[in-house]
C-alpha cells in the first residue's frame, strides 16, 4: 500500500488554499487586529474566488444535503456551470431578498424540542460566502474566554480552562447563569451596532444581514427579533453578541490598568501567565476578582468567595438585560459553592475535594463526572442499539450495520467523556447491565475472545478498535464483527488551546498541521455508521482499518480524509479481476481518484495542476493509473 508522511490539513484551510482565498482572510484578520474599519466588504464577498470556496466548503457540509422550503439541495447548485453560478451569486447580492426558512423541530430531551430554521440551498450558499469574510474580521476581535461555534475550539478546551479556575486559581465559586430563550431573544437592532462597533461598517452588508436575520419563517411569519439556529452565519452572529458580555467580564478584573507594568511570561504553547499581575491586583484592591468561560450561550462565572459571587451574580443579569436586552432564569441561575455541590457544565459536573498536600497543607482538586442528563441519554440509547442488532440476525450486512452504529455511539461516547476524572465509576455500572443485556438479548449469538479462539472463528476488527481496546478482557464478537467494549475506558486530563493556534496567521496554520498527526474520532464514526450499501463486508471493514492505518490522510495528497471526501480505491480495478483484500485497497480523496481513473490527457493535467502534487506524490499517481488503466 502506498502511504506518505505528510502535513495534515484541515478540510476548510486546504479549500481555501485551493482557491487563494486564504491571503485575503488573513489581510481582514491582520487588519481587524489593528482596529481597521471595512467599508466596502461586499466587493469581498461577490469575488469569484469566495463563491467558489464557500459552495466546496457548502458542499463538505452534512446538511447541504437537506432541502429547505424550495426542496432543492445542494445537487442543485451542482448541476450548473461554474460560471453561472458564481454570475448568479453576485446578482443575489445586488438586490437581496431572502426566501422563507423552512422550520423544523428537532429533539431536546424530556419531551422538548428545539426549533430549527432551515434556509433554502441558495441562501445557505449565500450566507457561506458572508462568513468567510465576516469569520477572519471577528476572531481578532472575540474574547479568549469563548470556545463555541469558534474555529480549532472544542468543548474540551472550555472544560480545562474552566478547571484551571477551579484547581490551580483556587476559585471555588461559581456563578451559573442561563439566559432564558437566548437563540430567540437576540435584538436584531443590538447586533447591527455589535457590528458596527467591531469594525464593519459597509452598510450594503449590514442590510443583507439585517434581510438574512427577519427572513420569513414558513407557517409562522417574519421574526422581530432572534438568530434562528439552522442557519450558516448564526452560530457567528450569536457570538458577536455575547463577545461584548465576555469583554465587560474581563473589563472588571483581569483587563484591569494597573500603576506598574508587570512581566507576562509567555509560555512554550504561546499560553500567557499573568500571575504578577493578578497576585498585585488582590493585594493592592478591593477588585472583585472573576474569571469566565463560555461555550455559545452556556458561561459561568469563577470567583473566591460567597459575598463576591453574589454581587457578580446579580451584576451580571442586571448587565445582560440593560444592556443585551436579554432575561434570565430564575430557576437555573444560581451561585454554587464548588466544595460542597457540582455544577453542570457542557455535559459533565464538576466539584473541587479535599487532598492532603505538602507539608500537611489542605489542597483543592477538580472531581468531574458525567451529568445526571447525559448518562440518562446513554443508559437510553445503548439499549436501543442492541435492540437494532438483535433484530439483524439473520442478514449479515444488516447485522454488520447495526454492530458499526453500535462501535461508533461508543466509540464517541468514550472520546467524549474520557475528560472526566470518575468517568470510569460512571460507564462501569452502565456496562455490567450492557453485558447482561447482551448475554439476554442475542444469546448464543454473542461470543467472548476465548470462545472466539477456541472455534476459530474469523473476527473482524478495524485497526484502530484493535489498537485502542484489542487488550481488553470484555471483547465481544456478534458474527465475528467486534463489539467495542462500553466499561474500557481510561481518564484523560482535558488540554486547553494553544495560544498560536490560529486559522489566519501563517504561524498559527503551522501549528494546526503539526496537531492534526490522530486520527479524527468523528469521521471515524461516520464511516461506521455509513458503511457503503452495494459493498460487500470485506469491503467495509477494510475501509475502516485503512482509515486508520492511513491515520485518516489520503494515501497519495497526504489531505485529511473526511466522510464527504473520502473514496475507497481499488489499486488493480475489480474489471481487471482486483477483489476488496485489504493489500488492493487504499483511501484517497475523491480529488484524487478522478486523477486516477481520468484518461483524457488535458484533463489529467489540469487535475494534476490543481492538486499541487509534489515529484514524489506525482510517481505515485503514475504507478497507481499504471495499475489502475493498464
Amino acid at each position: 500500500m502506498i502511504t506518505e508522511q505528510r502535513t495534515l490539513k484541515k478540510a476548510k484551510l486546504r479549500h481555501a488554499e485551493y482557491y487563494d482565498f486564504q491571503k485575503v482572510q488573513d489581510d481582514l484578520y491582520a487588519k481587524s487586529s489593528n482596529e481597521y474599519v471595512f467599508k466596502n466588504l461586499i466587493d469581498i464577498i461577490t469575488r469569484p474566488e469566495n463563491i467558489k470556496l464557500a459552495y466546496r466548503n457548502l458542499k463538505s457540509n452534512k446538511g447541504s444535503h437537506t432541502a429547505g422550503t424550495d426542496k432543492r439541495t445542494i445537487e442543485y447548485l451542482a448541476r450548473m456551470p461554474e460560471e453561472k453560478l458564481v454570475s448568479k451569486v453576485q446578482q443575489k447580492f445586488r438586490w437581496y431578498e431572502p426566501q422563507s426558512v423552512r422550520r423544523v423541530e428537532i429533539p431536546k430531551g424530556e419531551g422538548k424540542t428545539r426549533p430549527l430554521g432551515i434556509p433554502t440551498i441558495m441562501d445557505r450558499l449565500i450566507q457561506q460566502c458572508v462568513l468567510q469574510v465576516l469569520e477572519p474580521i471577528c476572531e481578532a476581535k472575540f474574547h479568549d474566554s469563548s470556545y463555541g461555534f469558534r474555529p480549532n475550539r472544542s468543548q474540551e478546551q472550555a472544560i480545562a480552562l474552566a478547571e484551571k479556575y477551579m484547581q490551580q486559581s483556587h476559585l471555588h465559586f461559581v456563578v451559573d447563569i442561563d439566559i432564558k430563550g437566548f437563540f430567540d431573544s437576540v435584538s436584531h437592532g443590538k447586533l447591527l451596532k455589535q457590528l458596527w462597533a467591531l469594525g464593519i461598517r459597509d452598510k450594503r452588508l449590514l442590510s443583507i444581514i439585517s434581510s438574512m436575520l427577519k427572513a420569513e419563517v414558513a407557517e409562522i411569519g417574519f421574526p422581530e427579533k432572534g438568530t434562528p439556529q439552522g442557519g450558516i452565519i448564526s452560530p457567528l452572529l450569536s457570538n458577536v453578541v455575547l463577545n461584548e458580555l465576555d469583554w465587560w467580564i474581563a473589563s472588571q478584573w483581569e483587563n484591569i490598568p494597573t500603576k506598574h507594568p508587570y512581566y507576562v511570561q509567555i509560555h512554550k504553547n504561546g499560553s500567557e501567565n499573568k500571575g504578577t499581575k493578578y497576585r498585585a491586583l488582590r493585594s493592592s484592591s478591593n477588585l472583585k476578582e472573576m474569571h469566565s468561560v463560555r461555550f455559545a450561550d452556556d458561561f459561568k462565572i469563577f470567583t473566591n468567595n460567597y459575598s463576591d459571587a453574589v454581587k457578580i451574580f446579580n451584576a451580571t443579569k442586571q448587565w445582560l438585560s440593560d444592556r443585551l436586552g436579554l432575561e434570565t432564569s430564575e430557576e437555573k441561575s444560581k451561585v454554587i459553592c464548588l466544595r460542597e455541590k457540582y455544577s453542570n457544565f457542557l455535559g459533565f459536573k464538576h466539584k473541587v475535594i479535599k487532598r492532603a498536600g505538602q507539608k500537611g497543607k489542605v489542597r483543592y482538586v477538580v472531581k468531574s463526572r458525567i451529568n445526571d442528563k447525559a448518562l440518562k441519554r446513554i443508559k437510553t440509547r445503548i439499549p436501543e442499539l442492541i435492540y437494532d442488532i438483535e433484530n439483524s440476525a439473520g442478514e449479515k450486512g444488516k447485522e454488520y450495520k447495526a454492530v458499526c452504529a453500535y462501535n461508533s455511539y461508543i466509540l464517541g461516547m468514550h472520546s467524549y467523556y474520557r475528560i472526566a476524572t470518575m468517568v470510569y465509576f460512571d460507564i462501569n455500572p452502565i456496562a455490567f447491565q450492557v453485558h447482561k443485556s447482551l448475554k439476554a438479548r442475542l444469546k448464543e449469538r454473542v461470543k467472548s475472545a476465548s470462545e472466539v479462539k477456541e472455534r476459530r472463528i474469523t473476527v473482524r476488527m478495524p485497526a484502530y478498535v484493535k489498537q485502542k481496546y484489542g487488550d481488553s478482557r470484555q471483547l465481544k464478537y456478534v458474527g465475528g464483527n467486534a463489539l467495542v467494549p462500553v466499561g474500557y475506558v481510561q481518564y484523560k486530563t482535558p488540554l486547553n488551546k494553544k495560544k498560536c493556534v490560529n486559522s489566519y496567521t501563517k504561524e498559527g496554520r503551522e501549528e494546526i498541521h503539526k496537531d492534526l498527526s490522530n486520527i479524527d474520532i468523528g469521521e471515524l464514526q461516520e464511516l461506521m455508521r455509513h458503511p457503503i450499501r452495494c459493498k460487500s463486508i470485506e469491503f467495509n471493514d477494510n475501509r475502516l482499518s485503512l482509515y486508520s492505518a492511513q491515520q485518516g490522510k489520503c494515501a497519495v495528497s497526504g489531505i485529511k480524509l473526511t466522510s464527504e471526501n473520502i473514496y475507497c480505491h481499488h489499486i488493480v480495478s475489480e474489471f481487471k479481476g482486483g477483489d476488496n483484500n485489504y493489500k488492493n485497497l487504499i483511501l484517497v480523496t475523491k480529488e484524487v481518484d478522478a486523477l486516477l481513473h481520468e484518461k483524457n490527457p488535458i484533463k489529467v493535467e489540469e487535475l494534476k495542476e490543481k492538486l499541487c502534487l509534489t515529484e514524489k506524490q506525482l510517481e505515485k499517481v503514475a504507478k497507481l493509473r499504471k495499475s489502475c488503466l493498464g
